[in-house]
Parts: structure tokens; sequence; C-alpha cells
């Protein structure tokens, strides 16, 4: 018996004297036959015409046949024909075929053995039928039901310590409020009380059981959120100050039996100069106030213009920096081609004053909205120079906010260190988040020509989870490409996400550009990454964040 051999959808067999192969009977209908005898093949008009050839072409081959079929579908076709081939047995088989115009259709092919006298297999005989309504409409409810499982059903991302909003949606909530009649923002600040043993790093429980008091205490249309690392915020939407004031009031009496509470309320009217952000910081500055005079509420009735805002912002940035109140941690990235640590990458840390080192987002986030955040980013690469001078060899990311990177004074301030330190560039690689808001694009690129000149690497964080990432990748001469942890952290159980990062390696590699994956935590991610051609990985698998000491941080 002769099998097709892998190498084209069929081959012939030997030549043997058979009867002409039987035909079906409609020459309307679409089909083929092919007999190994001779390699002969014959087409049906119908077939022709349906793949763009002229009926009346002369030099219908199983060659041209084959190039007719999608090239994504030669493996399936080749199986199904051998299998009629070698069983015996009719198989049906639904392909794509393509036109002469280049595009393609998907048809039912019912492929049918044909045996000589003897009864071995001598030829195939298909018949074929359009089917491309039927698999169309399959292939938009498998798009649809594949969208359903990988849209997120709500932009509602509660925090995971307390089920609240978080501080994004929370202020996206306080934008859409001052679009309505007006209102207050309080904020509370929530810290264990000495009397109830409470450390620190246990504040997170008792935020949890706050946010449940709070949840009891305020109004159905009163909305709550996390929007600092010990504080929670109540939004009084459609509330006349006088009533907030009461609101307020209540509601920090209830919970001082908890724990100790500061609180900052702010008023709003409707279509106010200050956004939720402005808000936020004003009642935040409210709250310290509070703490500061040892009382439980402090009342803003208007806004803080904003030029006083980025005044006091910028004061307290400044008393943070002069009195050693940022910190660095560092967390180490494993090279996968050598599994060695060979770079680590610089965190910034604000020392609280009760419950030591915390996030910097919110700072961060307010400096940059204020154009406050320059200092910071210079503290951060100053301190990295040191560390670099400090230990030849060690490689540093150093994170950037999109402002600093689009002023102008940054690139002058690196070169100056560069050479105050006398550090390697080489080990020096500069980190700008994708979604961070990029003020000068021009000036950014010229930052990014200048350091890469100077030898300096350049990196994208968070790719993948703005808007612009393709078009950064064309813009600046990127080195480095972090792959977002959103995408890594249900990697192996997650086939959508296994796509998409496949397909960012692929760009990356495409580019020129390595590739690290965040938030890789087990054995299993870190080995799937490996298979996706990742270059490098950190998580907690590989290292926690840890304070920076003076000779401690190595590379191989």
């Amino acid at each position: 018996m002769t099998v097709p051999e892998e190498r084209e959808l069929w081959t012939p067999a030997p030549p043997h004297t058979l009867p002409e192969p039987r035909q079906p009977a409609d020459d309307r209908a679409a089909w083929f036959t092919y007999t190994a005898a001779g390699d002969q093949i014959v087409w049906s008009a119908a077939l022709s015409a349906m793949v763009g050839r002229a009926p009346t072409e002369k030099g219908m081959t199983r060659q041209i046949l084959a190039r007719h079929v999608h090239r994504d579908d030669h493996a399936k076709a080749l199986g199904a024909i051998t299998e009629a081939w070698t069983s015996q047995n009719t198989v049906l088989i639904t392909v794509r075929l393509m036109r002469a115009d280049g595009g393609w259709f998907d048809v039912d092919c019912t492929l049918e053995p044909m045996a000589g006298p003897d009864g071995t297999v001598r030829g195939i005989r298909g018949t074929i039928r359009d089917v491309s309504a039927r698999e169309r409409a399959r292939r938009e409810s498998a798009r649809l039901t594949r969208r359903g499982e990988t849209v997120q059903a709500s932009l509602v991302e509660p925090d995971p310590a307390t089920g609240l909003l978080t501080r994004a949606r929370f202020a996206d909530e306080v934008d859409r409020a001052l679009r309505g009649a007006g209102g207050a923002l309080l904020v509370l600040r929530v810290q264990a009380g000495e009397a109830d043993g409470v450390r620190p790093e246990y504040n997170a429980d008792l935020l949890h059981r706050i946010a449940r008091l709070l949840e009891d205490q305020v109004r159905p249309e009163h909305l709550l959120g996390r929007v600092g690392p010990n504080e929670i915020a109540v939004l009084f939407a459609r509330t006349i100050w006088r009533a907030a004031r009461e609101q307020a009031r209540v509601l920090i009496e209830a919970l001082r039996e908890a724990a100790c509470v500061w609180g900052g309320l702010v008023r709003f009217e409707q279509d106010a100069e200050a956004g939720s952000h402005g808000l936020l910081i004003d009642a935040e500055q409210a709250w310290r106030q509070s703490r500061e005079a040892d009382r439980p509420l402090t009342l803003v009735a208007h806004p803080v213009p904003v030029r006083d805002r980025q005044g006091s912002y910028r004061s307290r940035v400044a008393d943070a920096l002069g009195t050693d109140r940022f910190t660095l941690y560092s967390q180490p990235i494993l090279e996968l081609q050598t599994n060695r640590v060979t770079r680590h990458e610089l965190l910034l840390r604000v020392i609280d004053e009760s419950d030591g080192p915390q996030s910097p987002i919110q700072v961060l986030d307010a400096a940059e909205r204020l154009d406050a955040v320059f200092d910071i980013d210079l503290w951060v690469v100053e301190r990295a120079m040191r560390l670099a001078a400090e230990q030849p060899g060690l490689c540093l990311q150093v994170n950037l906010s999109g402002r600093s990177v689009g002023d102008p004074r940054l690139t002058n301030e690196v070169e100056k260190l560069l050479d105050r330190y006398q550090v390697d560039p080489a080990q020096l690689t500069f980190e700008i988040t994708e979604t961070a808001l990029i003020g000068n694009l021009s000036e950014a690129r010229r930052f990014a020509d200048r350091v890469r000149d100077l030898g300096c690497g350049l990196a994208l964080d968070d790719f993948g989870s703005g808007y612009a990432s393709f078009r950064y990748l064309r813009l600046f001469p990127i080195d480095l490409v972090k792959i977002d942890g959103e995408y890594v952290v249900d990697l192996v159980d997650n086939p959508q996400d296994q796509v998409l990062v496949r397909a960012l390696v692929q760009v990356c590699q495409a580019y020129g550009i390595h590739t690290v994956a965040e938030f890789v935590q087990d054995e299993a991610t870190l080995r799937m990454l490996r298979e996706l051609g990742v270059d490098y990985v950190q998580g907690y698998l590989i290292g926690r964040p840890a304070p920076v000491l003076p000779g401690r941080l190595r590379s191989a």
C-alpha cells in the first residue's frame, strides 16, 4: 500500500493500469480526483471557478491544487489525505482554500479512497462544498467568547488589602463629582494606638478593620477609597458643607475607638478649578495639620490655589530630601542565559513617620502632577552613581519619571555626576515608565540619545500597560523592555497572556531589544518564560526588594 509522503500533500504511487476514475455526475459540483497512476489529477469547472482559475486552463496538477490550500492548513490536509489513503475510509475535513486574487474561503472536503480491482488504494476523490457562511459565524462566536473571557468585567479594581476603590479609581469618581453639584472630600489618616500593641507591619489588618467600620457608617451614596498606605478617603458627593462637616466628625468619633485617626475635609463646588488630585493633596495636607495640632479634624472651606499648593508641596519634597525621609531598596534581576543575577533595580521608598518604608507611588504621583518630581529623581540618580562608583561592575537600573526625562536639566546633571563619581556609564540603565506623562517628547528623545552616547542603557518599564508601547520602541533607542507583571503573574494558567508575551518577545527580538519579565513568583512561570525567549526575570522567586547597604549588592 502506498502512503503519501510528508514532503507534499500527496505523492503518486507506482504506476498501474487502472480503469478511469469514477467522477461525480453533476458537472456543477466542485470536485477533484487524483490517481497515482500517471500522477493524474482532474478538476471540475466548478472547483476552478471557486479558486478563480479559468475553466479551460490546462495543466492542472497536484502542485497547483496544493498551492490553493491555505498554508496554515497544509499539515491538516496532509493528515486527512494520509488517513483516507491508509484507513481506506471516507474522511471529512474543513480547510481554507486560496483564490487566485489572494482571498480565501472555507470548504468542507469529503475525501474518498479509490481502490483498484485488488482492493489497493490507487487514488483519492475529493468533493468540495463552500461553507464560508457557517465557518464565519463559528469564528465570530468563538471570537466573542474569547473577548468575554479576556476583557475585564469592570474597571473597578478593588484595593486587595481593604476591598475599597484604589486611589486612581477613587480619583476618577472625584472628577465625576466635580461635574455635579459639589460636595466634600474627607481623607482619614489611620494609625495603631500605643495601647493596642499593633506593630506597623500589621497596619494592613488595622486598615481592613477600619474599612469595614466605615462601610457600616457611611451612607450608600458615599464612596470609599484607599488613597495612601494608611489613608482612607470618603467622597461626600452632592452634600452641603454643613452636613459633610457633621458626618466627618461622626465618622472620626466612631473610628477613634479602634485607632488613632486624623482627618482633613475639603469642600469643593461644581466645576471647581482644582481637580481630583489637587483636592486629595489638600485633604492630605489638612490631616497633617490635624496631627500636628493634635485635633481630630481640619476643615478647608475652599480648595487651595494651584500656586500655593505647588509651593507647599515643593517645600514638603525639599524637607523630605533634607531629612533623609527617602531611602533606596534594590531588587535583583536574573539573566536567564547565564542563570546569574547580573543587575539590580533601584526602588525608591518613603520613610513614614510611624510605619517605616512605604511605596512612593502616592508621593511621586502628586509630585509629578505638581511639577515637583525633578529633585526626587535627581536624588535617586546621584545615589545610584555613588553605589556604582563604590562597586565597579555593579549594573543598576534607575527609574525616572516622564517629566524629568523631558526636563533639559536632567541630561546636564547626568553628565556632571558621571564625571564627578568617575562611573562606568555601562553600569547604569535608565528606566522610563511607559504610562508616565512625558511633558516634552523632543527633549525626552534628546535625553535618550545623549545617555546612549555616554554609554548608559535605556529601558522601557511596564511595557504593554499603556497605549503607546510600540510607538515608543520606534521613538526611543530602547535597549531593554520590561514586560508588565500583569501579563506574567498568571502566565502559566492564562493562554491569552502566553500569546501576548510571546508576541511582545518576538517584536522586541525583531527590534534588537532585550526583555525582562516582572512579577516572577514560581518555577513554572520561570520555565515558561525561558521557553518564550525572555532574556531576564525579576520577582519574589528571584529576590524580594531589600534595603540598599554599602558593599552588599553583587552582580555576577
